[in-house]
């Protein structure tokens, strides 16, 4: 079968019955359905539009395949706050530092997160400085460190949406069925809709929403129906492959010429309507909602999520009674700019100068999920101006 034959019964199988079987992957990585979906875009894009991918590993995605270079000059996409350690905020990142330095405390985070610099120094520097700070890829890895370390106290540092929640939920419920009374949890969880409520009340240009694969498929399509009933803006809901992406620009694309505004899933063959219920359960059981700040966004109500007080004994907040300080962005970062799409990276006076991945002023250049890290990796500079503001 040729490849525009192939396209055809694709996307028509796609249209009728919403669903494709995953065994099928060849497809969403076919040059020739990625061109034909590119001259699709072309062909129906007329007014200038700025789209926002709102996942770190969209922005990666579309970096790495070349995407954004191939799209029209009336497509402009910006990257949103789908980069768990860039939204951190500075405050969060002191208490890590003050929980790491605590007398018989084992500090267990994310690889990505040990960079990101405070105030005045970065778990980085505290381990080079002697605290005992371990990087793991997974929390039952810090299980496997409360086990065998009942001396110390484990503290595992809770970052991330609702992708990861479920894992460090599952942790939470399995030290308190083993008593591991040696293991906590110091939550700074987000969730992923308040933010786009955040987003569209700080008068953004946005006109589409490219929406998160790995966060719908445990909140599910459902969970973003009243921020889209409220706003109206075109919403879909897209995964990683070449393919995934320009389908779902090119739905954008249709949704904002034809002026009508859906709530689209372009990714079914990972996400339902109503989500991973055991994961949300879980999260529910664990978690209980708080107000949280974010990098850049102030503080947002409902978005984050807290220890809950069925699992008090092991929450690092309690235990520790450390209060996160009001704190700012290193000097000249511009990251709060970044990851709300007020700015591009080049647009920093930082970037590529005295802000690199060797040595990082933000934790948009530190992330393997942020901005600034695709765009010194892949950027061009007809691409960067393209996308300017």
């Amino acid at each position: 079968m040729v490849a525009g034959k192939r396209f055809i019964q694709y996307e028509s199988f796609f249209e009728r019955t919403g669903w494709i079987p995953v065994r099928f992957m060849e497809e969403y990585r076919d040059p020739e359905i990625a061109r034909q979906l590119i001259s699709r875009i072309g062909a129906q894009s007329r007014k200038p539009v700025r789209l926002m991918e709102v996942c770190g590993t969209h922005t990666m995605s579309l970096f790495k395949s070349g995407i954004r270079t191939v799209l029209p000059e009336t497509v402009s996409l910006i990257s949103g706050p789908g980069c768990p350690v860039c939204v951190t905020d500075p405050g969060d990142i002191d208490a890590f530092v003050d929980i790491a330095r605590t007398e018989g405390v084992t500090t267990v985070t994310f690889g990505d997160l040990i960079r990101v610099p405070g105030t005045t120094t970065s778990l980085e520097r505290e381990r080079a400085a002697g605290a005992d700070i371990r990087v793991v890829y997974s929390a039952a890895d810090a299980l496997v460190l409360a086990r065998n370390h009942p001396e110390r106290r484990i503290v595992f540092l809770g970052v991330g949406f609702e992708t990861t929640a479920p894992t460090i939920a599952a942790s939470i419920a399995s030290a308190k069925a083993e008593g591991l009374s040696n293991y906590s949890v110091f939550s700074v969880h987000k969730r992923i809709v308040p933010a786009l409520f955040a987003l569209m009340e700080m008068d953004i240009p946005i006109d589409g929403f490219l929406l998160p694969g790995h966060v719908s498929i445990v909140i599910g399509v459902e969970a973003y129906r009243a921020f889209f009933e409220r706003y109206r803006v075109p919403c879909v809901i897209a995964g990683f492959e070449p393919g995934d992406l320009l389908d779902g620009i090119r739905r954008l694309v249709r949704q904002i010429e034809t002026k009508r505004p859906a709530l689209e899933n372009a990714y079914p063959r990972a996400v339902n309507a109503e989500g991973n219920l055991k994961a949300l359960a879980l999260m529910t059981s664990v978690f209980t909602r708080v107000d949280a700040r974010w990098r850049g966004m102030g503080r947002i109500p409902e978005s984050g999520l807290a220890v809950g007080e069925a699992f008090r004994a092991f929450d690092a907040h309690r235990i520790f009674g450390v209060v996160p300080r009001d704190a700012v962005e290193p000097q000249g970062c511009e990251c709060g700019y970044v990851i709300t799409g007020r700015k591009t990276p080049p647009e920093c006076r930082l970037f590529g100068k005295t802000c690199s991945p060797v040595h990082p002023v933000g934790p948009c250049m530190i992330s393997s999920e942020g901005t600034c890290a695709a765009y010194y990796r892949y950027h061009t500079k007809a691409a960067a101006e393209k996308n300017s503001l």
